[in-house]
């Protein structure tokens, strides 16, 4: 792997910057050293940089996924014709209770390395199986062995008999203050922490108050599910949280689907980031409408996520594509116009990356090529026959891209894939070790049930 210490000059037909000053250059140059964006402009001079000289190809940040339950990846694509009752009576209910420490690790793994893969260079992993502290550690030693840029939102466990979710009167599992103060201390490390919290929905008004206050000492972020189906209107959750003062932008509130005009307008007046998850909210019966276009006409711009791989895709160019798809048939379609703002493929490339690097508050490092920013960023194929000849590189990233299309990837300077190939691993041993957790897992859910 190269040091990211050497500099290293990339030179690309397309540099796609998202920074709204330096704009896209075609051609343009990226000059990346000791792990950071030193410059990006055309005939950089760098004479002793090595040099990485891609014509008509992409560059651009590293995309970014605001929520994933990178746990499940052992068990990928199984639940595609469940709804959302089935899914956490199968997954969260009947399997998660299984989970050893060494299944969380090879799930984490296995998720991180196929999101390196397709291009995703930062993952928020959503972690809500940590049956035992150990659960935890195997988890964060399986992101930074990884080596993406990761942030661990610390959930609960599914094996210890309590009441989690149901008006629950538990406070957060307290070993999130070991995991601040001993493996995760820095916000400047690789690996962050963050608070899976459970909110309105799943417990009292007292403990949710506990639990920002929680966070809020140890000064991580909080990560929450909200306003998903008949939970929306059920539980108002947002609306409480809001009478609470509770809201803020260290919030990041996950799918939203049924939120109601005046919730969203709570988050946007309090600085609330939005993440939504196209393709499960629109294929996974019981989630309700993706709420982009009402997140925008709020003033809200969301971040994209994966969610679980179990009936979706990790792969964000497929998250891009249902957003702008799955907004673009409402909005054409509505029978009363409104003044929803119109969704253009620069939108979606948006949420993959800034808004996505907002979301995990990490915009002052990430998600966009912008000099002094760490070097996160991705090169794509543009003479790939599902992207040639490029013409528009805003326009094939959200309509066309796929992760096959992803060359190269950097994460803080350091190559995680190059020329197609990921980079250090013994793949191989990963996806033997994978399907032995697998094995494992369903072999013990079926003697449960027989």
């Amino acid at each position: 792997m190269t040091s990211s210490t050497a500099a290293l000059l990339i030179q690309a037909g397309h540099v796609l910057t998202q920074d709204p000053q330096l704009g896209v250059l075609s051609p343009g140059e990226v000059l990346v050293q000791e792990g950071r964006i030193q410059a990006v402009g055309v005939n950089l001079h760098a004479p002793n940089a090595q040099r990485l000289t891609m014509e008509d190809c992409i560059v651009m940040p590293g995309l970014i996924d605001t929520h994933r339950h990178t746990w499940q990846s052992v068990l990928r694509h199984r639940l595609g014709d469940t709804d959302f009752a089935g899914y956490g009576c199968q997954m969260l209910r009947g399997l998660g209770p299984i989970y050893r420490p060494e299944d969380i690790f090879i799930g984490n793994l296995l998720g991180c390395l196929g999101a390196l893969d397709a291009g995703t260079t930062t993952l928020l992993d959503w972690s809500h199986a940590l049956n035992t502290p150990e659960h935890a550690d195997a988890a964060v030693s399986a992101l930074r062995q990884s080596g993406i840029r990761a942030v661990f939102a610390y959930g609960w466990s599914r094996a210890d008999g309590q009441n989690w979710t149901r008006d629950s009167s538990l406070g957060h599992p307290r070993d999130i203050v070991r995991m601040r103060r001993e493996v995760l201390p820095s916000d400047d490390a690789l690996v962050t922490l963050a608070m899976a919290a459970r909110g309105p929905e799943m417990t009292t008004a007292e403990v949710v108050r506990q639990d920002f206050a929680l966070a809020r000492e140890l000064g991580v972020r909080v990560s929450m599910h909200a306003a998903t189906g008949e939970f929306g209107p059920r539980f108002r959750a947002i609306e409480q949280m809001a009478n609470d003062a509770l809201l803020g932008p260290d919030l990041t509130l996950i799918h939203v689907c049924t939120a109601s005009a005046k919730e969203l307008r709570a988050m946007a007046d309090n600085g609330v980031t939005a993440c939504i998850g196209p393709q499960v909210e629109m294929t996974v019966s019981g989630c309700g409408v993706p709420a982009i276009g009402r997140l925008l006409a709020a003033g809200i711009r969301p971040s994209l996520s994966g969610d679980t791989e179990t009936c979706a895709t990790g792969d964000l160019f497929t998250q891009m594509r249902m957003a702008l798809a799955g907004e673009r048939l409402v909005a054409n379609n509505r029978l009363i116009p409104d003044e929803t703002p119109a969704l253009k493929v620069a939108d979606v490339v948006d949420f993959a990356t800034v808004e996505g690097a907002r979301a995990c508050g990490l915009l002052h490092k990430i998600g966009s090529l912008t000099p002094g920013k760490d070097a996160d960023l991705i090169i794509l194929r543009g003479t790939d026959l599902n992207l040639a000849p490029l013409s528009d590189p805003l326009g094939a990233i959200a309509l066309a891209a796929n992760p096959g299309n992803v060359d190269t990837v950097l994460v803080r300077g350091e190559f995680r894939k190059r020329a197609g190939h990921l980079v250090g691993f013994d793949l191989d041993a990963i996806r033997a070790r994978a399907r032995a957790s697998r094995d494992w897992l369903l072999e013990q859910r079926q003697g449960q049930l027989a």
